[in-house]
């Protein structure tokens, strides 16, 4: 345990400079969305709490903001919005309005009638009613409603980063999608810390008598203004180019570290999730972007790769890794999924791909169109000698390749079949498969040597020039770490790349990664 806390302690000390900023985006993207949630939502519970008849449509409303699940309220945003953080602070501003609004309304209808009726007696209009007596003592309910609305969007404001707004969530996503626990934990501590903060200081706030309450509602707006500018603070860049990397390439030798390390290159970067990246870089939003070789995206949106011409990205062959007790539970199994050994090549997958990415064809037809075309498709057994359990990460390759082992597994076994797909990045597919969870999933030699074995530099220059090399090492260190088996290899290459619009790039004269690095440097 303590040498697991000194690595993660040294592990933030390492990464300090890039959590303060990650932080303090964190903090500003929370607060600028709060302050003008609280602005909405703070004359609204007031407009209902006066006009009852409209209290059940806009809070039936907010309810429903509320239900949306946060990637996908994300997601209806970029269309709009584009990326960055203008569709995060919509998102999470929307997010924190039903707290708000409702305990406003609670709050002032909540108010005694008595002292009401004693207030218009005095003579105040309905104005000094509302700001002299109603507000004052609805304030410990509001401050309850707005503490609600600054923790959840402390947790929501995580999810900003697969959109390029910043955050703690880099740090999250990142160390999901490499495996790597002192990544996701140097995301996660900072976030509940930051949660917990906030929810302390507003409830020292909601606990203040009347006099001093008055005296912090007009420095409040002012310290949460200061907060709110801190994911200002760290925006400023002097690149000509931006390029939009994942979570997980930022973290990866054979990604953003071997191209400061090997390359030298040094470009404005942004975090964004690969759901958005490719579009992004075809409304020039991002000029270059961390892909995959094989994606549909590639031709949907006339991107080039750029020759990795010193070689940091190593093979990256797919293949089925199966639990080596599901061999034995299920006999079967082995040769009917290596039916695809060899079947799909690189321009197949990239076509196969794009059907689903662009032409949003269903994954299931996809998978069927090919097993058809190739003879490969049977009917259904409807077996019943067990079930076998077949995961996949989230994206549509993988659901693709899900797909088919699973028409096979029912056309040529007696085995029924469970999918988990969308199990998110490495790590959580992995764990799923050491867990018993599941019994089998795509995986991809790169991803198997750098993200899950993370051996010596030694080792990994030794066998990534070679694809045969890379696949035999993966192999014989699965079964003997993990007593996990890999398959006959699928037949494509799904490696890294970095990517540019094809006119963008004939214009800059950039065909390499170090023909970019050259641009960046002299133009």
């Amino acid at each position: 345990m303590n040498e697991q806390q000194l690595n993660l302690w040294q592990f933030m000390a390492q990464q300090s400079d890039k959590l303060l900023t990650q932080t303090l985006q964190h903090i500003g993207l929370t607060f600028i969305s709060l302050i003008i949630a609280v602005l909405i939502g703070l004359p609204l519970g007031i407009f209902i709490a006066r006009r009852k008849a409209f209290s059940g449509p806009v809070l039936g409303v907010a309810g429903v903001l509320q239900t949306i699940p946060s990637i996908a309220l994300l997601g209806f945003m970029i269309p709009v919005l584009g990326i960055g953080p203008k569709p995060a602070i919509v998102a999470l501003l929307l997010y924190a309005l039903l707290p708000i609004i409702r305990n406003t309304f609670t709050g002032v209808t909540g108010v005694d009638s008595s002292v009401k009726e004693a207030a218009i007696a005095m003579g105040m209009n309905k104005w000094q009613l509302l700001f002299k007596v109603e507000l004052p003592l609805a304030m410990p309910v509001i401050l309850a409603g707005v503490r609600t609305a600054t923790v959840i969007n402390v947790g929501v404001a995580t999810l900003a980063s697969y959109i390029a707004a910043g955050g703690l969530g880099e740090f999250i996503f990142g160390g999901i999608s490499l495996n790597n626990t002192n990544m996701i934990l140097a995301g996660a501590i900072p976030a509940a810390l930051l949660a917990v903060l906030f929810d302390f200081l507003l409830s020292m706030l909601q606990h203040l008598n009347l006099k001093k309450l008055k005296v912090a509602a007009k420095v409040l707006p002012v310290i949460v203004v200061l907060m709110a500018c801190f994911y200002f603070i760290p925006s400023a860049y002097g690149s000509k180019l931006t390029a939009g990397f994942t979570p997980e390439f930022m973290g990866r030798q054979d990604g953003n570290l071997g191209l400061r390390s090997k390359y030298g290159l040094k470009i404005h970067t942004i975090v964004i999730s690969d759901a958005v990246m490719y579009k992004a870089a075809f409304e020039k939003e991002l000029d270059v972007i961390s892909g995959y070789s094989t994606d549909g995206r590639l031709k949907a949106y006339d991107l080039v790769v750029l020759d990795d011409d010193k070689k940091i990205f190593p093979p990256y062959y797919a293949a089925p890794i199966v639990r080596e007790d599901a061999l034995k539970k299920f006999p079967q199994l082995e040769p009917t999924l290596n039916l695809l050994a060899g079947k799909i090549n690189d321009s197949v997958m990239t076509d196969l791909n794009y059907r689903t990415d662009y032409l949003h064809q269903s994954p299931e037809r996809v998978a069927k169109d090919f097993l058809v075309a190739h003879n490969l498709l049977k009917p259904s057994r409807e077996g019943h000698a067990g079930t076998v359990r077949i995961g996949s990460k989230i994206f549509g390759e993988q659901y693709i390749l899900a797909s088919m082992y699973s028409m096979l597994i029912k056309g040529y076994t007696d085995y029924d079949v469970a999918t988990k797909t969308g199990l998110g990045g490495t790590k959580i597919c992995f764990d799923a498969m050491t867990n018993n969870q599941i019994d089998l999933y795509p995986e991809y030699t790169g991803t198997g040597l750098l993200a899950i074995l993370q051996p010596a530099q030694r080792q990994i220059d030794e066998v990534t020039g070679d694809k045969q090399k890379t696949y035999n090492y993966v192999k014989a260190e699965f079964e003997k770490r993990y007593q996990i088996k890999w398959l006959q290899p699928i037949g494509f290459n799904n490696a890294y790349a970095l990517m540019m619009r094809r006119k963008q790039a004939a214009q800059l004269g950039v065909k390499t990664i170090s023909d970019l690095k050259q641009y960046l440097e002299t133009k």
